[in-house]
């Protein structure tokens, strides 16, 4: 045998194992991402026979349409047979918590599809408002409830700038057009003005929860001061109705809709994940987020901090 052509049999066995052991890697790798994303999470809209639905509302709320695709499509599915909230929130943007409690009180309202809310750890502000809408509220007796409140905060680096001898520019039209420039104190006039925003999205949040509630304002004024509560004080407040962890949820969520035995729980579909993801794991806790750069942007949030 000539030494060109034993050389040329040794690159192919080493391109057939290598791509052997690709493929099994691959193979690998598929078997766990679908035991973590698929049975991990539930049934799927697929399953057979009445299911309840859960949306997971989690960390703070910035963008709400995911959450409002979620439950509109879980209303439109007649074998969805009601929907589970499960929150584990401080709150979040004022705008976002409106969009998800409109439509959470359109899915108990006009489209009669029983629908509760389950706090885990945490279900205030923002969190606590799309709450309210829901037909029921359960919460663990040490779960944090309520702040009932806004709040609007940003830091003044304007002295750090004066240190470093930069002096901004600024052109405008419009006195209040640079509201809120971290770069400068606020005027009288500037802090009436946002203090006055501030007022009308707290009654809006006041009247909103009174609504969902199924209370009067002048019953949910004294207590939206900001305050957060146990679930076992929220309880005895009337701001939930039952204590009672997600399993309880559950299963008093399957008699209220009467369905028998132990009820199918469906998730919405998981996002796709990169090729990095697959091989490393979620890196999303790594990356910049709204979230994570909430502290340097100036906003209106429902958030208890």
């Amino acid at each position: 045998m000539s030494e060109p052509s034993a050389r040329s049999r040794i690159w192919l066995w080493v391109l057939i194992g290598g791509g052997a052991f690709f493929l099994f890697m691959l193979a690998v790798f598929t078997l766990v991402y679908v035991a973590l994303h698929v049975s991990g999470r539930g049934a799927g809209l697929h399953a057979f026979g009445d299911k309840i639905g859960i949306i997971d509302l989690e960390g703070v709320i910035l963008d709400p349409s995911e959450v409002v695709e979620e439950l509109r499509r879980f209303s439109e599915d007649d074998s969805i047979k009601a929907i589970i909230v499960h929150v584990n929130s401080p709150g979040g943007g004022v705008a976002a918590s409106e969009e998800i409690y409109r439509e959470v009180k359109r899915v108990r309202d006009e489209k009669h599809k029983y629908i509760v809310s389950s706090i885990e750890t945490v279900g205030a502000s923002g969190a606590y408002y799309v709450s309210s809408a829901t037909n029921k509220i359960y919460a663990d007796s040490g779960s944090v409830v309520g702040s009932i409140g806004v709040i609007a905060e940003w830091v003044n680096y304007g002295d750090l700038m004066r240190w470093a001898k930069l002096k901004p520019e600024v052109l405008k039209v419009g006195t209040f057009k640079d509201t809120g420039d971290p770069r400068r104190e606020l005027t009288p006039a500037e802090r009436q003005y946002l203090q006055g925003l501030i007022d009308n999205m707290y009654d809006q949040f006041v009247q909103a929860v009174a609504t969902g509630r199924h209370a009067k304002v002048t019953d949910i004024k004294p207590i939206a001061d900001g305050r957060v509560w146990t679930g076992e004080q929220a309880l005895g407040l009337r701001l939930i109705d039952q204590i009672g962890d997600f399993r309880t949820a559950v299963l008093e969520t399957a008699k209220s809709v009467k369905i028998s035995g132990e009820p199918v729980l469906v998730h919405p579909e998981p996002d796709r994940k990169s090729l990095l993801d697959l091989l490393l794991g979620d890196v999303s806790p790594w990356l910049p987020t709204k979230a994570k750069l909430l502290d340097q942007q100036m906003g209106f949030y429902y958030l208890w901090k």
